[in-house]
């Protein structure tokens, strides 16, 4: 693993293929592809390729005079080509613009990517097809591209370099093969296992004491409301002979003054 390099150096398909670069066999029949392919870079592209830049994700909409105002702000560009259709003539959505000089390309290379243009976050990389040993596009199976829906995403590149590989200790499954600390690390974890049931035995008994608890509240509560309503039982008959006696006193009296106005 001390050759190990997030961007791949040269182009393999196999290992392009795989998150870590470390697959042995392809795993999908787009890999296949790609490694039985004869590709050849394309003669009728000139223009200096070390000094010439990948734009892809372009809007469709986007025109060669939108590319260049933007680009135009990182130093002085020779040419530019827009991909298009050779049918229809419309975009393709990728271009490839060449500077100048190396200042300017590497000004670009770092702060246009993720650039968004015409609402597209663009993508920004070095052209790979002259520069990179091996290099195989993504119509034939291979590029750095893809989607995870498509189950054949690429490796190595800017936008998905490769993952650091996980080097795993050999498993020891031996109990009496292991080294001493290994065993001591292993009855602590019993132990504290056992620690942690019994911290849930007794939250259990805690819980069941609190339900019991709030079941004999409401039991209390529910009695002082009957025996709140036996008092008021009581007091009912209470207020009504009072009232009674008050009428006959009050009769009583209207009787006694009738007698004094008839004298």
């Amino acid at each position: 693993m001390k050759e190990w390099t997030p961007i791949a150096k040269d182009y393999n398909p196999l290992k392009a293929g795989s998150i870590d670069g470390t697959d042995e066999e392809p795993h999908d029949c787009a890999i296949w592809r790609a490694i039985l392919a004869r590709y050849a870079p394309n003669k009728g592209v000139f223009g200096d390729p070390h000094l010439t830049l990948f734009v892809s994700r372009l809007s469709l909409q986007t025109t060669e005079e939108k590319i260049k105002e933007v680009f135009s702000r990182y130093g002085d560009i020779r040419q530019m080509r827009l991909v298009k259709d050779l049918v229809t003539g419309f975009s393709k959505g990728y271009a490839f613009i060449e500077y100048k000089d190396e200042r300017s390309l590497l000004k670009a290379y770092r702060d246009a990517n993720k650039l968004v243009i015409d609402q597209h976050e663009i993508f920004v990389d070095f052209e790979l097809e002259r520069t990179l040993s091996g290099w195989i596009p993504r119509r034939l199976g291979g590029g750095f591209g893809g989607k995870k829906e498509s189950g054949q995403l690429r490796f190595g590149g800017r936008d998905r370099p490769f993952r650091k590989p996980i080097n795993l200790p050999a498993m020891k499954n031996h109990f009496y093969a292991e080294g001493q600390h290994e065993r001591d690390e292993r009855s602590r974890s019993r132990e504290r296992v056992r620690e942690w049931r019994e911290r849930g035995g007794d939250h259990e008994r805690n819980r069941d004491r609190r339900w019991q608890e709030r079941g004999r509240t409401q039991t209390l509560s529910e009695n002082e409301r009957g025996r709140e309503k036996d008092l008021k039982d009581e007091k009912t008959p209470t207020r009504e002979r009072k009232d009674r006696d008050r009428q006959r006193k009050e009769k009583k009296r209207e009787r006694s003054r009738g007698r004094d106005h008839k004298k």
